[in-house]
C-alpha cells in the first residue's frame, strides 16, 4: 500500500478512534461493540466524495450510541485480492490505534469479497465479517459485460473509460495518492467464473447450496450477510434509473447489481429488504424507500447484534 495513503489512514483512524470514544462515553451503549467496526466500500466507492459520505449517515449513527467506527478506502477498481491487501494494511493500523486485538468488518458490494480476503488470510485479527449486497457467486451484470470479446478494441475502450472514472473518484475523494485502477481486474473478480475461483481459495461462510446459508463461524470468525431485492425504491432518487437498468440483466430477484442468492454469506439476516444496491448504504443521500426500515437502523440493529454476541 502507498506510504502516503497509509499515513492518511493512520491519521484518520486516530481521529475516528477519539470520536468513537467520546460517543461511547455519552451514548446509550446500544451499538457499543467489543471490537471496532470497520467499513469497506464497494467498486467505484470512496470514504467521502465532495462532502457526501459513501456510508451516508451510518458511521455517525453507530458512534452516537457507543460504536468505535473506522471508514476505510481502497482501490476503486481492482481484484478482490489486491483490494484485500490494501484493506489488511489498514486493519493492522486500526488494531494498533484502537488497542483492540480484533475488528468487525462490514463490506458493501465488492467490499464483501474484500473483507472475506482479509478474514481468510488473517482470521486472528477479525471478530466478524458482514457482507451487504455482495456478489459472492458473481453478478449477472458482470457476466453480461464479460461477453465483450477479450483483447478487443471494445474491451480496451470500456476498460479505459472505467479506469479513468475510478481515478477521478479517487482524486475527488481527497486521497493523497493514486490508487491503482484495474477495471478488468474488478470484472474478473465479480463475474461468476472469477467468483468461483475466489471461493475455492476462500470458502469460509460461502453456502454449499444454490441459495442457502453458509457456516456461521469459521476459524473463530463470525459470518453474516443481508441484501435487498428492489431496484426501484424512490422516484426522487436519480440513481434508481441505473439500478433499474442493471436489474434487466437478471432473471431472478436482485438489487440492481447483485442477485438475491449471490449475496448469501454465513448467517443470512435478511435477503429481501425493499432496497436497491445503493439504498444498502443509505444512498443517494438518504433517498430510500418509505415502506422499508431505514438503512441506518439496519446497521444499528446489526451493531447491537454483534454486541450481544460478544463481538
Amino acid at each position: 500500500m502507498n506510504k502516503n495513503k497509509t499515513l492518511l489512514a493512520l491519521c484518520l483512524g486516530s481521529a475516528l478512534a477519539l470520536t468513537g470514544q467520546a460517543y461511547a462515553a455519552s451514548g446509550s451503549g446500544y451499538t457499543a461493540t467489543k471490537y471496532p467496526i470497520v467499513l469497506a466500500h464497494g467498486m467505484l466507492g470512496f470514504d467521502s466524495l465532495l462532502g457526501v459520505d459513501y456510508w451516508y449517515g451510518i458511521p455517525k449513527a453507530l458512534r452516537r450510541d457507543g460504536a468505535q467506527v473506522y471508514v476505510t478506502q481502497v482501490s476503486q477498481l481492482n481484484t478482490s485480492e489486491l483490494r484485500g491487501e490494501e484493506l489488511l494494511a489498514q486493519v493492522e493500523e486500526i488494531v494498533a490505534i484502537s488497542g483492540k486485538p480484533k475488528v468487525n468488518l462490514i463490506g458493501h458490494s465488492h467490499g464483501g469479497p474484500t473483507v472475506r480476503y482479509v478474514a481468510g488470510v488473517r482470521p486472528d485479527l477479525i471478530a466478524s465479517v458482514t457482507s451487504v449486497g455482495a456478489p459472492h457467486k458473481g453478478s449477472d451484470v458482470a457476466d453480461l459485460i464479460r461477453k465483450i470479446p477479450e483483447g478487443s478494441s471494445g474491451e480496451a475502450i470500456v476498460a479505459g473509460l472505467v479506469n479513468a472514472m475510478g481515478a477521478f473518484i479517487n482524486f475527488l475523494s481527497g486521497s493523497s495518492s493514486s490508487a491503482p485502477q484495474d477495471a478488468l481486474g474488478s470484472l474478473e473478480s465479480l463475474n461468476s467464473e472469477g467468483a468461483a475461483r475466489f471461493n475455492a481459495k476462500f470458502p469460509q461462510g460461502i453456502p454449499t447450496t444454490a441459495c442457502g446459508e453458509g457456516a456461521y463461524k469459521v476459524n473463530g470468525v463470525h459470518y453474516y450477510s443481508w441484501s435487498g431485492t428492489s431496484p426501484l425504491t424512490n422516484p426522487l432518487d436519480v440513481s434508481d434509473a441505473l439500478m433499474g437498468a442493471g436489474s434487466l440483466a437478471f432473471s431472478g430477484p436482485n438489487d440492481g447489481l447483485v442477485g438475491r442468492c449471490s449475496s448469501h454469506l454465513g448467517m443470512v439476516i435478511r435477503d429481501n429488504y425493499r432496497m436497491n444496491h445503493l439504498d444498502e448504504v443509505n444512498q443517494f443521500m438518504g433517498l430510500t424507500s418509505l415502506f422499508e426500515t431505514d438503512p441506518v437502523s439496519v446497521y444499528r440493529q446489526h451493531a447491537n447484534r454483534l454486541k450481544n454476541a460478544g463481538l
